[in-house]
């Protein structure tokens, strides 16, 4: 074996390597995805499912958040009844809202 070829197959197993790792990732993130809907499914009424479905859409960094808030809130027995779509808008409020710094010079 020639030196070309020594580096080819390093490069190979480690392609191999990373695609393994990858895959496990994407499982990974697939099963989190499915807990998460199993979750909404039981917090969120209708109207809210459609409001978070629409945020998917259109912001879906923000909709992940909220997500994550509703689990958290769910796991920790703190959801006694379902979110409805106004309970919904008065959470995204809370988690969009921007923190203002004024910054004073003397």
């Amino acid at each position: 074996m020639n030196e070309e070829e020594i580096k080819k197959k390093m490069l190979q197993q480690r392609m191999a390597q990373m695609s393994s790792e990858q895959m496990q990732q994407a499982q990974q993130q697939q099963q989190m995805e499915d807990v998460l809907k199993t979750v909404m499914s039981q917090v969120l009424d209708r109207e809210a499912k459609e409001r978070l479905s629409n945020l998917k859409l259109v912001k879906p960094e923000i909709a992940m958040q909220l997500e994550m808030y509703l689990a958290q809130l769910f796991q920790s027995g703190q959801l006694r009844e379902r979110i409805t779509d106004e309970q919904l808008v008065i959470i995204l409020k809370k988690i969009t809202e921007k923190r203002e710094t004024k910054i004073r010079r003397k």
